[in-house]
């Protein structure tokens, strides 16, 4: 039999730090089944250790369905905490949009202008590579599985309606959140470190005028326009794929082309985009504005903004799919 055992007779003054040891080395031998024996240390100790009895039985101070409880209840409370702070953000950028419109938000211009070309000449050359591919993807595919069915020829249906409804939007959303909602949350979080923040929040600037409003601004504003660009491409991509490979005329993928893409498709496909990129850019300002002081905490906010724009875009655009079904678009 192990025991561990006291002999205090040498111990002068001690403190709650001696019961935190105690309690601690007490729950320890419970689990290794050795024996605690209080029997040397001082009467108060003594005393004050019978109040923090834990069973036998049972040492884990709580069981493991109490700690599963909380720990999915601490889950969700941060959740709604997230939640809470994106719709204040969202509701701050309603309310300040009308007097940014009047040129009365404290916005500069040149951070503005810095900010649009980072969202639209910056990202042109990732953007057309990504949406090529795919576009030539989704022809490649689509393609083999109607000339199976005889119907090769409505390939270019499938790309049309594809990327402009769906993959244009969403697969530029996503690279728009890897490359610039990534880079909001890393800057807005070296801010942080830097003590800027605190900086402008002292001289009385707003912070979202300054940082948060321009960057929802520009990426609002450029997500539109990439997303025609991004559909122009796939629909390029799917054109050379289906003429080259499929041999489809390029007449007939154009009369096809035309008549399959809708007006509504075109307007469906621009508000995903605007939608996308205005969460893109709450989300990674959210995390940037969240994010700790230290330069690991700028990797995890870039990592974190990354993460979330692309859940959330996917999110949203299933939610979009759905509206548009039931509204019949």
């Amino acid at each position: 039999m192990r025991i561990i055992a006291f002999e205090s007779g040498e111990l002068g003054s001690w403190d709650s730090s001696l019961l935190i040891f105690l309690s601690s080395l007490r729950e320890t031998s419970a689990v290794h089944r050795v024996v605690f024996d209080e029997s040397g240390l001082p009467a108060a100790a003594r005393r004050l250790l019978g109040l923090l009895r834990i069973d036998p039985h049972n040492p884990a101070a709580p069981p493991a369905q109490v700690r599963m409880v909380e720990r999915i209840g601490a889950w969700a409370l941060a959740r709604w905490s997230d939640g809470a702070e994106l719709a204040t953000l969202a509701g701050e950028a309603l309310l300040r949009a009308a007097p940014a419109l009047r040129g009365k938000a404290r916005t500069r211009a040149g951070d503005l202008s810095s900010l649009i070309y980072g969202t639209s000449a910056g990202a042109l050359p990732m953007v057309a590579l990504v949406n090529v591919l795919v576009g030539a993807i989704v022809a490649f595919v689509g393609g083999i599985q109607l000339r199976r069915l005889g119907a090769d020829v409505y390939v270019s249906n499938l790309i049309g309606v594809t990327e402009v409804r769906e993959m244009a939007p969403l697969i530029t959303a996503i690279v728009m959140s890897g490359r610039t909602g990534s880079a909001y949350a890393a800057e807005i979080s070296a801010m942080q470190g830097s003590e800027e923040i605190d900086a402008l929040r002292a001289l009385g600037i707003p912070i979202f005028d300054y940082l948060v409003l321009p960057r929802l601004a520009a990426l609002g504003a450029m997500m539109a326009p990439l997303c025609a660009y991004a559909a122009a491409l796939g629909i390029f991509g799917g054109f050379a794929v289906a003429v080259c490979m499929l041999h489809i005329s390029a007449g007939i993928f154009t009369v096809h082309l035309r008549d399959a893409v809708a007006g509504a498709d075109i307007v469906l496909g621009l508000a995903k985009s605007i939608a996308f990129g205005g969460w893109i850019a709450l989300a990674g300002c959210r995390i940037g504005l969240r994010a700790g002081r230290s330069a690991t905490d700028v990797g995890r906010a870039a990592t974190s903004a990354a993460v979330s724009g692309i859940v959330g875009v996917i999110a949203l655009d299933a939610l979009f799919d759905v509206c548009a079904q039931a509204l019949g678009i």
